[in-house]
């Protein structure tokens, strides 16, 4: 009987080509996520899943798949999968940390100059054909050069993203809630979180959604932070206490905020797409093309080594 792997959404063909024709692949061939009934039907025979950040791999799912061996995901995080009880069946979870490093501190750096010089909001304008001439007050923003920026998580992408600001010569404060390594240490500051929101005109945030950081950031939180500083999340919405920072925005009690994720993903709150002082981004921290592909590759390269009892690259549990 052939090893059964199945495939939640299409990826890059590159990860699909790595897949041995010995194996019976199937892949979801429709253009939208799986409902968890789908998901379920699906799996029952498989002995490996690749599966997407939006995919609820939760006790059902894996109850229902009594031949599953693996489940890829094809992410860096893994809140999406119920990891403690894949462990007690013996599933192996596994995920695509570090090639997604470099594209995702691109982008938060994206959102930084795109919040502090109002690049969104000046596009719209100019397409509306308000542009009438140079004018001394017209779309004012920030300086980024010579500022704070304050990162949140310091780990591969938040060390990225501190790399990136020597080429702006800011001080970089960083936070992590583990002791961190001695890695990339000349280049910033550790500080506890309540300096770093204090002190930041910049704050990015970069860890995983866990227990402990759910809400991190909350109304508490958000109002140490400069009414001038302006906030970036590319790491996952519920770090940051959603409503609260909305309210705090419509204020003007904190200049801006740059969203790559959102707390009830896809859902997005009106009253923030109705916001002039942000940026809303649908989660595109990793969409390069060949960031995608890496990620693919190393998603099947997990799952193939799962079933023929190797050690994948990168596994959670």
């Amino acid at each position: 009987m052939p090893y059964n792997i199945y495939v939640t959404r299409k990826i890059p063909q590159a990860g699909l080509d790595l897949l041995p024709p010995t194996f019976s692949v199937s892949v979801n061939p429709f253009d939208r996520n799986l409902r968890r009934s789908e998901i379920i039907e699906h799996t029952k025979d498989a002995d490996a899943l690749i599966c997407l950040l939006t995919d609820v791999i939760d006790r059902s799912v894996i109850d229902s798949a009594p031949r599953l061996k693996c489940i890829s995901n094809y992410a860096v995080g893994y809140n999406n999968i119920d990891v403690e009880y894949a462990t007690s069946k013996g599933i192996v979870v596994c995920n695509t940390p570090g090639v997604l490093t470099e594209s995702t501190a691109d982008l938060a750096w994206a959102l930084i100059m795109s919040c502090a010089r109002r690049i969104v909001e000046s596009d719209v304008y100019t397409r509306a054909s308000l542009f009438k001439g140079w004018e001394p007050m017209l779309m004012l923003g920030q300086d980024v050069y010579n500022k704070t920026l304050g990162i949140i998580g310091m780990g591969r992408i938040g060390r990225a993203v501190a790399r990136r600001a020597k080429g702006f010569n800011m001080k970089v404060l960083g936070y992590n809630r583990s002791p961190q390594k001695a890695e990339d240490k000349d280049l910033w500051e550790q500080v506890d979180l309540h300096t770093l929101l204090q002190e930041s005109d910049f704050v990015s945030l970069h860890l995983p959604l866990t227990d402990e950081t759910h809400h991190l950031l909350g109304e508490k939180e958000l109002k140490m932070m400069k009414r001038s500083a302006i906030l970036i999340n590319t790491a996952r919405g519920a770090v940051v206490d959603e409503p609260a920072l909305i309210r705090l925005l419509k204020q003007e009690r904190i200049a801006g905020a740059g969203f790559d994720v959102y707390e009830q993903e896809p859902f997005i709150p009106k009253e923030l797409m109705e916001l002039k002082n942000v940026v809303l981004l649908p989660h595109i921290g990793s969409a390069s093309i060949e960031t995608r592909t890496e990620m693919a590759v190393m998603a099947a390269k997990n799952a193939i080594a799962v079933i023929k009892g190797q050690e994948p690259l990168a596994r959670v549990n």
